[in-house]
């Protein structure tokens, strides 16, 4: 599934510029390799990567696999609610009470919303709101799965919950509580998951990490099985599920036995940042174009816009990343700005004013914060115009 300048160019003939796009062929493609590498695991939607309902659909109703979505945000898992979709687990903690209060009624209407805590404060609260509203939140307890070695933290700072002594007590307190039910557990290995370890002329920082993702796999299973037996012996019975992974870790996390579900995400648009992973490659299916403005000099065109760049710590690897035509690549120091976006262009491709160039967001789903709609292109024309969360006038983080 090539494509090239010349494909996109044709396809979005006559489209005001700037622009976001979904290539829906190449979606599809990484939908069924995903669902390939899932194996016997069910998988669960990281909204986070995708912030477009339409997409979530389509993504959810390609299998039964599928099992439900990861939020971001209270308010966006009530609005997915109102969309028609279930099976909800947040992400992240919530605390503000008046969000708490609009999970409870959805909760009280049968819709399956579960919250994630780390500490027996989370705990304390959600029984204060729950009391108030006369149900019973379930709730997924989360592990922190980074490694630490001397010198380095490997991994993110979430969970103060770092062993399986430090769960226990929180375990206890759920267990004993009318007013919040343990359903799962989860933990993100994002030192695996959401490091690359394939940069180009970077082979010893290449091996080294490869180096620490084999034996943080190791002790991510270790210390997810442990936790997982411990807890169901305390409760006498299953977890509904257990959670684990993200798009670049899902080749490993689906071996560990304990695991009953993978979160996944990026993997669907497949941003610039996934380039630089040794053990999968996904389709770029995801992209923008900006219009050229100016021609500076013979070999640089500037665009207007295009200051696209993703969260996280600032480098070069989170600035959007010159995709098509081939031969383009941002000034060093310049980069991709505010307002205009010089490129310099080494291919074979006639560029004039007026024409495009497309870029690969460094992330996925955060493209989506900036433009109201995608263009759905399939085998070389428009077929839709689908809205993000911000054309649907959701604006949640």
């Amino acid at each position: 599934m090539d494509r090239g300048y010349a494909y996109y160019k044709k396809a979005f003939e006559g489209i005001p510029k700037p622009f976001a796009y979904v290539d829906l062929d190449l979606f599809d493609e990484n939908t069924r390799n995903i669902l390939k590498r899932a194996g016997s695991k069910n998988l669960r939607i990281a909204t986070k990567s995708v912030r477009s309902v339409a997409l979530l659909k389509r993504i959810l109703h390609r299998s039964p696999v599928f099992c439900g979505v990861m939020c971001f945000s209270p308010q966006e898992a009530i609005y997915l609610v109102k969309q028609g979709l279930d099976d909800i687990v947040m992400g992240y903690p919530v605390w503000e009470p008046s969000a708490l209060s609009s999970l409870a009624e959805l909760i009280r209407r049968g819709k399956s919303v579960t919250l994630m805590v780390d500490s027996i404060a989370h705990i304390e609260h959600l029984e204060r709101i729950a009391a108030r509203h006369g149900v019973r939140f379930p709730v997924c307890l989360d592990m922190d799965m980074s490694m630490d070695v001397p010198g380095l933290h490997f991994g993110v700072w979430r969970s103060p919950i770092r062993t399986v002594a430090e769960a226990e007590p929180v375990v206890e307190r759920i267990l004993s509580s009318r007013m919040v039910m343990l359903d799962g557990v989860m933990g993100y290995e994002a030192q695996i998951a959401g490091v690359g370890d394939h940069y180009p002329n970077s082979g010893p920082k290449n091996r080294l990490v490869q180096t620490l993702k084999r034996r943080s796999v190791r002790q991510v299973a270790s210390k997810r099985a442990a936790l997982v037996a411990m807890i169901e012996d305390a409760m006498g019975a299953p977890l509904r599920f257990v959670n684990g992974g993200g798009t670049g870790s899902l080749h490993t996390t689906v071996l560990e036995e304990a695991v009953t579900e993978v979160t996944v995400g990026s993997g669907f648009f497949a941003p610039a940042l996934f380039d630089n992973y040794k053990d999968f490659r996904y389709l770029p299916a995801a992209g923008f174009a900006v219009e050229i403005v100016r021609q500076p000099s013979e070999q640089l065109y500037t665009c207007l816009g295009g200051g696209y760049a993703a969260s996280g710590a600032a480098g070069k690897d989170k600035l959007p990343k010159p995709y098509l035509p081939a031969g383009a690549s941002l000034m060093p120091l310049e980069g991709a700005g505010e307002v205009q976006t010089p490129v310099k262009y080494e291919g074979e491709e006639p560029l004039t004013l007026g024409d495009p160039v497309f870029f690969r967001h460094a992330k996925a789903g955060e493209l989506c914060e900036r433009f109201n709609h995608l263009y759905g292109v399939s085998k070389g024309k428009i077929v839709e115009k689908i809205t993000t969360y911000r054309g649907d006038g959701q604006c949640f983080l």
